[in-house]
C-alpha cells in the first residue's frame, strides 16, 4: 500500500505600492465530503458529518498498526519555513513509528509544479494523499486528480475550496486573526490608534481567514486605523523590506504591528530596530524564533499551532479512509497563546 502527501500554492509577489488594504474577504470554506465520490471512483471510507476540535490531538508518537506498509509521498507548499519542515519532520517520524515508506516533496509555492507531484504520486500507486494547499481555489484541481485516480485525498493545514476533499485536519485560522487583534488591543490598553497588518501569500486560506479574523475584531473599534497592509508571502525578509518601507512613509504614526504569521513579524521586528524603534509586534505559529522573541521582550506573543497535531491527525484519517473505516471529515486542533507568562512552556516543543 501506498499514501502521499501533496500541496498546491501559487504565491504573490508583494507589489511595489505599501498601501495595499483589502477589505475583509469572506471566509474561504473547504466543506470536506464522504471520501465516497459519486461515481465510486474513490476508495476512502466514510466520512462523518460532525466535526472535532475538543478530542485527542495525534501525535508523531502514536501507533497505527493498521499503517503498516503504506507508502508515503508528501509534498507542501514549501518546505522552507519552520511550519511546514516541522510537520514534515513529524511526518517521518510517524511513519517511522508506524513503519511506513514516507517521501516528502518541496511545492516551491508553485500550483503547477505541485500538481505535477500529485500526479507523480498517483502514478507511483499511491493510496491515499494529504493535501496542504497554498491557494485555495488553485489547488482545486490537486483534489479533482486525486478523486479521478480514485485516491482519498486529506487536507492539512490550510484549505481547499472542494467538496471532493476527504477530510481536514487543521485550526480555525479565523479565531488566530481574532486572537492576536484582540490580543494587541489589550496590550496597547486603549481603543484608538494605528496599525500595519502583514498578511500571508494572497489567495491561501490562512491569509483570507486570518484577515478576515482580524477585521471581525476591528470592526468593533473603528478609531484603529489600519495605515498599511500587504502580503509578504510568509517571508521574513520581504517582511523587514515591507516595514522598512513603511517606516519611511509612516514613521512614528505606526503603533504596532500585526503579522499573519511569526516570520513576518520577525522580518518587521528587524527592520523596527535597524530603524531604532520599538513597536510591539505579534504573530502566529509559536516558531522557535518567536518564543525567544516572547521571551526578550521583541514580541509581545505568538498564537501557537500545533503542526504535529495536524499531520500526524491528516495522516491517521488517511489511513481510515485507505481502510474504509469512518473517520471525522473535518478535525479542529485549537490555538494557543504564547505569552511573557508562558512562554517557557514552549521554549523546547520542538
Amino acid at each position: 500500500m501506498s499514501l502521499g502527501v501533496g500541496a498546491c500554492g501559487n504565491t504573490q509577489q508583494a507589489g511595489d505600492s505599501a498601501e495595499t488594504k483589502s477589505a475583509a474577504v469572506a471566509s474561504t470554506q473547504a466543506v470536506a465530503s464522504s471520501a465516497s465520490s459519486e461515481d465510486g471512483e474513490n476508495k476512502a471510507g466514510k466520512g462523518e458529518d460532525t466535526a472535532s476540535s475538543t478530542g485527542k490531538v495525534a501525535s508523531p508518537d502514536d501507533v497505527v498498526p493498521e499503517a503498516k506498509g503504506m507508502k508515503i509521498g508528501a509534498t507542501y507548499y514549501t518546505l522552507q519555513t519552520e511550519f511546514c519542515m516541522r510537520m514534515d519532520n513529524a511526518a517521518k517520524k510517524w511513519a517511522k513509528n508506524n513503519g511506513v515508506n514516507y517521501k516528502s516533496y518541496d511545492g516551491n509555492n508553485d500550483a503547477a509544479t505541485q500538481l505535477d507531484q500529485v500526479e507523480t504520486m498517483i502514478a507511483d500507486g499511491v493510496d491515499a494523499i494529504i493535501l496542504n494547499p497554498q491557494d485555495a481555489d488553485a489547488c482545486s484541481a490537486c483534489v479533482n486528480a486525486a478523486v479521478k485516480a480514485g485516491i482519498p485525498i486529506v487536507g492539512v493545514n490550510t484549505m481547499v475550496n472542494n467538496d471532493k476533499l476527504t477530510g481536514y485536519c487543521g485550526s480555525q485560522d479565523v479565531s488566530a486573526g481574532e486572537e492576536i487583534m484582540k490580543y494587541m488591543i489589550q496590550y496597547m490598553n486603549k481603543d484608538a490608534f494605528n496599525i500595519v497588518v502583514i498578511e500571508g501569500p494572497m489567495g491561501q486560506s490562512a491569509q483570507l481567514q486570518r484577515i478576515e479574523g482580524i477585521n471581525n475584531v476591528l470592526r468593533d473599534y473603528p478609531k484603529i486605523q489600519i495605515l498599511a497592509q500587504n502580503t509578504a508571502n510568509w517571508s521574513r525578509s520581504e517582511a523587514m523590506t515591507l516595514m522598512e518601507t513603511w517606516i519611511t512613509t509612516h514613521g512614528d504614526k505606526i503603533d504596532a504591528v500585526v503579522a499573519e504569521n511569526d516570520e513576518m513579524a520577525l522580518g518587521a521586528r528587524e527592520a523596527i530596530e535597524a530603524a531604532g524603534m520599538d513597536i510591539p509586534c505579534i504573530g502566529i505559529d509559536g516558531i522557535t524564533d518567536a518564543v525567544s522573541a516572547v521571551g526578550n521582550g521583541k514580541m509581545i506573543a505568538s498564537d501557537f499551532q500545533n503542526a504535529e497535531g495536524q499531520i500526524s491527525g491528516a495522516l491517521e484519517t488517511a489511513v481510515k479512509a485507505v481502510k474504509g473505516e469512518k473517520f471525522e471529515k473535518e478535525e479542529w486542533i485549537p490555538f494557543e497563546m504564547i505569552t511573557p507568562k508562558n512562554y517557557k512552556d514552549y521554549q523546547n516543543r520542538y
